[in-house]
């Protein structure tokens, strides 16, 4: 019982110690430790109070700005919703204003998809690269109209690359086989026929039930024919 008790004792002792040492830790850095304390305390009423006060209400704002934009883009009247029409603001006039808000970065990828309309293609790659989106749906349409720039462009190797990363980027029985055909129709102006067929392969067998599908068989039987393989 004695050993029992001196165990139990010096544990308490050591318990103390410590809170002894660090009690004069707190007194000989209590100004410091204040600072940090009153510094973290004053970041989260400056991110909240910036949530609340200033980033919301200009969400708001950019989102009542980009209104008109998005009805003339739906109209298909592009340059009114790319430039405005002199009273309500087009989408550059949105990002210029609200680039850092959830609507200018939308703004971004909707002043892409007008400039490809208007066959501006540099101009909209550079705007669609702009644009961030963690949407799987809208950031791979994104991916696939910077392809699409590219080809119009001439230059089909990087449409090609950014044609599969659309595809990859949210796979699914909706988008990802049409970027694969553009993909395959890309290699087979290149002349790279293996690709092509592979490409073509790699829809009837992951995407069998798409609408792409239905017409592979055509496609199979030239890049094998080009290759030999019929």
């Amino acid at each position: 019982m004695v050993k029992k008790k001196d165990v139990t004792e010096e544990r308490i002792e050591a318990v103390e110690e410590a809170l002894s040492k660090s009690e004069m830790f707190i007194e000989k850095n209590q100004k410091i430790l204040t600072i940090i304390i009153g510094a973290i305390i004053l970041i989260f009423v400056v991110f909240f109070g910036y949530k609340k006060y200033i980033q919301s209400p200009k969400e708001k704002e950019a989102q009542a700005a980009m209104f008109n934009a998005e009805y003339y883009f739906d109209q298909d009247s592009v340059n009114l919703a790319l430039n405005g029409d002199g009273e309500n603001f087009g989408f550059l006039d949105v990002i210029d204003d609200y680039g850092s808000t959830k609507s200018g970065n939308l703004a971004k990828y909707y002043a892409g998809i007008c400039y490809l309309k208007m066959g501006e293609y540099e101009n909209a790659i550079d705007y669609l690269k702009r644009f961030s989106s963690e949407d799987q749906i809208v950031s791979s349409m994104a991916l696939g109209a910077i392809g699409d720039s590219y080809v119009q462009l001439g230059d089909i190797d990087k449409g090609i690359e950014y044609y599969l990363k659309a595809a990859k980027n949210n796979t699914n029985d909706f988008s990802s086989p049409p970027f694969l055909m553009k993909a395959a129709w890309g290699y087979e102006i290149n002349n790279d026929w293996s690709s092509a067929l592979n490409t073509y392969n790699k829809i009837k067998k992951e995407f069998p039930k798409s609408r792409e599908a239905r017409e592979l068989d055509k496609y199979i039987a030239r890049a094998k024919a080009k290759l030999g393989k019929l």
